[in-house]
């Protein structure tokens, strides 16, 4: 897996949209990814790609992560993570869901959201650059089976979740407002062009 996607956070979204909040995904320092943490830190734009992924009853499958060293600080949120190498952010969707989650059965639509994020994490600061695809499944989430180190000490579960259940959550979830969105998305469908959920700063 890549270097930890920071696990998308940005505002805190509790439930609906009126409380909005997002990860990305833990990492372990592979020496190709020392870079991108060094990057990162340094203020340059991370490219990350993450999954929003449905299942045949259009639940969403998100990720619950932590602080390393302050587990009561949690959130959760949608699999995904940094580019490797020359890869295309179709196949670092692929390769990334496939490390933390073990669905490699998907159908891959098109790029629906993206944002530009900053947020503290692990002790640093993470500058992102995240598109979100859309994609589908009727495989069941196995568990991750490639987490790095970092991600270890960050990512506790899986969880497959309703419309209705994202709404009335009380606990964070990001990005921000993705109740709000994943209903806009369920009755309208994909949006034409992608959809600019505008910068945010922690």
């Amino acid at each position: 897996m890549s270097d930890h996607d920071a696990h998308g956070r940005t505002g805190p979204q509790r439930g609906d949209p009126a409380g909005a909040g997002a990860p990305g995904t833990g990492a372990g320092f592979s020496t190709a990814n020392e870079a991108a943490a060094r990057a990162s830190d340094a203020g340059a734009l991370r490219k990350v790609a993450r999954v929003v992924l449905l299942d045949p009853q259009e639940r969403i499958l998100l990720m619950h992560g932590y602080e390393p060293d302050d587990p009561t600080d949690s959130w959760w949120f949608t699999p995904g993570g940094g580019l490797e190498g020359a890869e295309s952010r179709e196949e670092a969707a692929r390769r990334e869901l496939a490390e933390e989650t073990g669905i490699t059965e998907i159908e891959l639509g098109p790029v629906i959201w993206r944002r530009i994020c900053s947020f503290p994490f692990d002790g640093r600061r993470w500058h992102q650059d995240e598109w979100y695809f859309l994609a589908r499944t009727a495989q069941p989430a196995l568990g991750p089976r490639a987490l790095t180190e970092l991600e270890q000490r960050s990512v506790s579960g899986l969880r497959w979740w309703t419309s209705a259940e994202l709404s009335s959550a009380r606990e964070t979830v990001y990005p921000t407002k993705l109740a709000e969105l994943l209903r806009t998305l369920l009755a309208e469908g994909p949006p034409s062009t992608p959809v600019d959920l505008g910068p945010e700063i922690v």
